[in-house]
Order: C-alpha cells, then sequence, then structure tokens
C-alpha cells in the first residue's frame, strides 16, 4: 500500500453510496427533501419562540436551542452529503473535513445534554409543579444550556485536533457519507490505542450521564402521570413521553452503535444508515416532537400570522 503522511494529504474522497449508483438518484430528491423540510421546520420554532414573549421560559428556550443545533447538524452535513449524491464521488479538503468532523462533534455533544436537560425541566414541571420557578430558574436554565453548549465545544476542541494529528494512509477514501470520526480514522497509519481508549470513555461519559438522568426523569415522570386523576390527562402525558423518549432512543441508539462498536462491528454500510438516523432523521423529527404539536406553539404561530396579515391590511 502506498503510504503518505499527513502533510502530503490535501484533500479526502468520499465514497457514499457509490457502490449503489442507481439508489444516489432517488436519495438525491429524497435528502433535498428531508433538507429543506428541516430547514424550515427548525427556523420556524426558532423565530416562534424569539419573537413570542410569552414563549420565553425554560421550556421553550430549551427547544430553540435544541433547534439551533439541529440546523447547525443539518447545515454541517446536508450541503455535502446533496454534492456526494449528484456524483458517484466528491472529494473534500483536508480543512474541510477537519471542519465538518469539528461541527458534527461539537453539536452530537451539546444535542446529548440538551436533551437530558429537556427531560430534568420536564420532570421538574410536573413532579414539582409549585417548586418549579424555584427549581428551574433563569441562572438555573442559562448555567444547563452553557454547560451543554461548553462541553460539545471541549470535546471538539480536544478530539478533532488530536484525530488530525496522525499520520494517514493511502488511498485517501473515506467510506462514508461525511467526515465523521471512525471512518476517517480507518486511514490512520499509527498507533492510536490511547485515542480509542479516551474515545471509549468520553462517549461513556457523554452518553450515560445524560441518558440516566433522562431515564431517571422519565420513571419519576410516569409515576406521577399515574396518579393522575384524569384520563385524558394520563392519555396526553404518556403520548408526550413516548415521542420524546422515540426521538432518544433514535439519537442515543444509533449514535452509541456508531461510536461504541468493534472496528468490524457492522458493514460500511450499516454505519452510513445508523448515521443517516441521527444525523437526518433527529433533526426532521424533533420539531414535530418537541413543537409543532405542542399547543402553545400553534397558538403563538397564529398569533404571529395575524399580526402578519394585520399589517398587510393596514
Amino acid at each position: 500500500m502506498k503510504r503518505q503522511n499527513q502533510s502530503s494529504v490535501v484533500e479526502f474522497i468520499l465514497l457514499g453510496f457509490s457502490n449503489f449508483p442507481k439508489l444516489q438518484e432517488q436519495l438525491f430528491g429524497i435528502f433535498l427533501v428531508v433538507h429543506l423540510v428541516t430547514l424550515m421546520g427548525n427556523a420556524m420554532i426558532i423565530v416562534i419562540i424569539s419573537l413570542e414573549q410569552s414563549l420565553h421560559v425554560p421550556m421553550y428556550l430549551f427547544i430553540l436551542n435544541l433547534s439551533l443545533v439541529d440546523v447547525s447538524f443539518n447545515a454541517v452535513v446536508m450541503p455535502k452529503m446533496l454534492m456526494l449524491l449528484s456524483n458517484e464521488k466528491s472529494t473534500i479538503t483536508l480543512s474541510g473535513c477537519f471542519a465538518q468532523m469539528y461541527f458534527l462533534l461539537l453539536c452530537g455533544v451539546t444535542e446529548c445534554f440538551l436533551l437530558g436537560t429537556m427531560a430534568y425541566d420536564r420532570f421538574a414541571a410536573i413532579c414539582h409543579p409549585l417548586s418549579y420557578p424555584v427549581i428551574m430558574n433563569k441562572s438555573v436554565f442559562m448555567k444547563l444550556v452553557m454547560f451543554s453548549w461548553g462541553l460539545g465545544i471541549i470535546m471538539a476542541t480536544l478530539q478533532t485536533p488530536w484525530v488530525f494529528s496522525f499520520p494517514f494512509c493511502g488511498p485517501r477514501e473515506i467510506n462514508h457519507l461525511f467526515c465523521e470520526t471512525p471512518p476517517v480514522l480507518e486511514l490512520v497509519c499509527a498507533d492510536t490505542f490511547w485515542f480509542e481508549i479516551y474515545a471509549f470513555t468520553g462517549t461513556i461519559f457523554i452518553v450515560v450521564v445524560p441518558f440516566s438522568l433522562i431515564l431517571l426523569s422519565y420513571i419519576r415522570i410516569l409515576f406521577a402521570i399515574l396518579k393522575m386523576p384524569s384520563t385524558t390527562g394520563r392519555q396526553k402525558a404518556f403520548s408526550t413521553c413516548a415521542s420524546h423518549l422515540t426521538s432518544v432512543t433514535l439519537f442515543y441508539g444509533t449514535g452509541t452503535m456508531t461510536y461504541l462498536q468493534p472496528k468490524s462491528g457492522y458493514s460500511p454500510e450499516t454505519k452510513k444508515l445508523m448515521s443517516l438516523a441521527y444525523a437526518l432523521l433527529t433533526p426532521l423529527l424533533n420539531p414535530l416532537i418537541y413543537s409543532l404539536r405542542n399547543s402553545e406553539i400553534k397558538r403563538a404561530l397564529m398569533k404571529l400570522w395575524r399580526r402578519k396579515v394585520d399589517l398587510h391590511t393596514l
């Protein structure tokens, strides 16, 4: 095998679904629609919550931050992926690959902890409604949001330069849809033992801590729901919990299988499909799960729409 050190590598080749050229044409149209719907859905949530003062409470401000993460996820992954699907192969510069991996890690870690803090917020609101304004005051909310974003920045800043400090071996082909750590690491021709120990430990921390918070919060929430006297209230609460847990399972499950699996655990095509689940599907579904089914969001949307119509009729 021809070896190349890192200084001689100026770009990588993303293979994507090049083994299935006919499938790429169909996927391009599907992913373009997903891209546009994801951007519009999350942008609408950001605008509504930003403009409507009544929604400036922790529950909706957490959702706003989640939408910001999902828009960033989409913006980092989708443009290059659409270019990849319009060709059999697509090149990405070394700096472009570095930037894509950095922001993928930043968004992924941030979303993990935002999902955990959102579950804790719902636990406080449902199980301790009288104490909720004290438990989730402005200071606590800001600390939780800053912690989520800050940890994402720290993890991305530690991990990405470490990956790109290794020498890479030819060929420069990344058998994946975007520059994610596991497939890029396969091109390294050096001992990555300590990095893999760090990455495994870091992934355990990123997954276990917020997921434990989510699990414990929802166990307490479910007990509180079962004590509700209203059948309609219980059904509505169960529906909300099921939707949230579906999103959490999808994001955490596929992310964990991608980052904690053995190198030979799954085929490259399976890894690509798992990556699509948390990089594309979760940002697409989050507006529906967390916001568009919410009556307060709908009322705020109608209020803003009527305000716009009234301005045009003046």
